[in-house]
């Protein structure tokens, strides 16, 4: 069973690929994740850039009905992926994946000017009644308080 970091890694990982399929930051990000699941090794990066180009077709046709659901499917299957991927490979291996991707993920939470670039991204989210967003580590607004008359 994998650790709780590495759980996280890997549920971060299918979060960001989903997030950045059909964006300008595609083409970097694919090859980055193909690079670093793809361990050195030309065939294997090109198993897994095959693996990115299907998701983001699948995301790409997903009908508005169907876009949320293709968009868990395809995270969870990255999730899937790469949680199988990190419980299969030695340890030395493994903490170089590992390396590779949290280098990858802090890179695109800069681009996105997320908390490693010192601000917030609420993104993707539908509220339908009462909610709280945070943005940062202390921060927090609450849309739920309306101004005294």
């Amino acid at each position: 069973m994998l650790a709780e970091s590495l759980t996280a890694l890997a549920a971060a990982l299918g979060t960001a690929v989903v997030q950045a399929a059909g964006t300008q930051a595609w083409d970097g990000f694919r090859t980055g994740v193909a690079r670093v699941l793809g361990r050195g090794e030309g065939d294997r990066e090109s198993v897994e850039l095959e693996r990115l180009d299907r998701t983001a077709a699948a995301l790409r046709s997903a009908t508005p009905e169907r876009a949320e659901l293709e968009r868990t499917r395809q995270e969870t299957a990255w999730e899937t992926r790469l949680a199988v991927l990190l419980e299969e490979l030695a340890e030395p291996e493994r903490d170089a994946v590992v390396a590779g991707l949290e280098t990858l993920l802090a890179e695109r939470r800069t681009e996105q000017g997320g908390p490693t670039a010192g601000g917030g991204v609420v993104s993707g989210n539908t509220f339908h009644d009462r909610a709280n967003v945070q943005a940062g580590y202390v921060n927090v607004l609450r849309i739920d308080q309306r101004p005294e008359a």
